[in-house]
C-alpha cells in the first residue's frame, strides 16, 4: 500500500504552504527596499567617461590645430623680422618700434573714436528700437525687416553705401548737398566727414544686432515688478530705468562685447569705403595691420602690431565685463 504524505493528505496545509506570506521585518516594513538582488543586464550599458573623451579628441585636434597652432606661431613670428626673402631674429625688437611708430599710435586714437562712436550710437539706437518693436502689434514684420542689414555681407554693405555717398550719383550725397552740410566734394573725400561715413554704415549694420538682443532681454524682465513699480506712481520713464535696464544688462553685456570684438577686426567696409584714406584720415589699427602685414609684407612687424592688438582687446574685453557687472552686484 502506498505511503501518504501527511501534508499531500491535508488539502488546507497544501494550500497554506503554496500561499504563504512573506515575513518581512519590520525594517523593511519601514523603508520598503527592492528584494531582486538580480537585476536583468540592460542592453544599452553605460558608456565609461573615456569613451565620450575619445569622441570628442578628433574634434579637439582640429580645433587646436587651426587655433594654437597659428597663434603660437604668430608669437614666434612677431619676435622675427619675416618678409619675403626669409626671416631672422630679432627678439622683441619690433615691439619695441611700435612704441615710435606715429602711425601705430594715431592707428589706437583712430581706433577708439571708432569704437566709441559705433557703440554709443549703436547701443543707444538699438535699445530704443527694441522698445518700439516690443511694444507695437507688427513685431514680427519689423524684426523681420531689422535683420535685413546684419545678413548683408560687410564688403556688399560697404559697396553699396560707396555708391549712396558718390559725389555724381547718390542718394546721401545729394541730400546733404542740398541741405548745404556738403559742398562739392564727396563725403568720403574729406578728412572732416570721413571717419562719420564709416560710423554710420557701422551703426546701419549692426544696430538690429543690438535689437535683437535687447527685445530678447525686454521679454525676460519680470512683469510683476512692471506692475508693482507703476502702481506705487512710478512713471513709464523712470520704470524703465528702475527694473527694465537693470534686467538688460546681461543681455547688453553679450551685445557690446560681441560688437566691441567686431569694431577691432571688421575691416571690410572700411576698405572698400575709404581704404583708409583721405589720407590717414580713417586709417585705423586693423587698417594699418592689414597695410603692414599683406601690402607691405613685414610679417614680423605685423604679427607684433596683431598681438598687441589681442592683449588690449582681452584687456578692454574684461573692463567692460566689470563695467556691467557692477549694476547687477548691487542690485544683488
Amino acid at each position: 500500500m502506498t505511503d501518504v504524505s501527511p501534508i499531500s493528505a491535508n488539502p488546507r496545509a497544501v494550500a497554506a504552504q503554496i500561499f504563504r506570506a512573506r515575513a518581512h521585518s519590520a525594517e523593511v516594513e519601514a523603508r520598503p527596499q527592492s528584494e531582486i538582488t538580480n537585476r536583468p543586464r540592460s542592453f544599452n550599458p553605460p558608456m565609461p567617461k573615456r569613451y565620450y573623451y575619445y569622441l570628442m579628441a578628433p574634434a579637439i585636434a582640429i580645433l587646436a590645430f587651426i587655433s594654437l597652432y597659428p597663434f603660437f606661431w604668430l608669437i614666434v613670428m612677431s619676435l622675427q623680422d619675416v618678409d619675403i626673402g626669409g626671416g631672422e631674429w630679432v627678439g622683441f625688437k619690433n615691439y619695441v618700434k611700435l612704441f615710435s611708430d606715429g602711425r601705430f599710435l594715431d592707428g589706437w586714437w583712430l581706433l577708439a573714436q571708432y569704437s566709441v562712436m559705433c557703440l554709443g550710437l549703436q547701443v543707444g539706437l538699438g535699445v530704443l528700437l527694441a522698445v518700439v518693436v516690443n511694444s507695437s502689434k507688427y513685431e514680427k514684420y519689423l524684426v523681420t525687416a531689422l535683420l535685413m542689414p546684419m545678413m548683408m555681407a560687410p564688403a556688399v554693405a560697404g559697396l553699396l553705401w560707396l555708391f549712396l555717398y558718390n559725389g555724381t550719383f547718390g542718394w546721401y550725397h545729394w541730400i546733404l548737398q542740398s541741405v548745404g552740410i556738403l559742398d562739392n566734394a564727396s563725403i568720403l573725400a574729406s578728412a572732416n566727414t570721413a571717419m562719420y561715413a564709416i560710423v554710420l554704415v557701422d551703426v546701419w549694420q549692426w544696430t538690429p544686432l543690438i535689437t535683437i538682443i535687447a527685445l530678447a532681454g525686454l521679454k525676460r524682465v519680470p512683469r510683476d515688478q512692471l506692475e508693482a513699480n507703476m502702481v506705487d506712481g512710478a512713471s513709464p520713464l523712470r520704470n524703465f530705468f528702475a527694473i527694465t535696464m537693470p534686467n538688460l544688462y546681461p543681455v547688453l553685456l553679450i551685445a557690446v562685447l560681441l560688437r566691441f570684438m567686431d569694431n577691432f577686426r571688421f575691416i571690410d567696409s572700411v576698405l572698400v569705403l575709404t581704404g583708409g584714406g583721405p589720407g590717414s584720415a580713417t586709417k585705423i589699427l586693423p587698417v594699418y595691420l592689414f597695410e603692414v602685414a599683406f601690402k607691405f609684407f613685414k610679417l614680423g612687424r605685423g604679427a607684433a602690431i596683431a598681438l598687441t592688438l589681442l592683449i588690449v582687446t582681452i584687456i578692454l574685453g574684461k573692463l567692460l565685463v566689470r563695467v556691467f557687472e557692477k549694476p547687477q552686484n548691487e542690485k544683488g
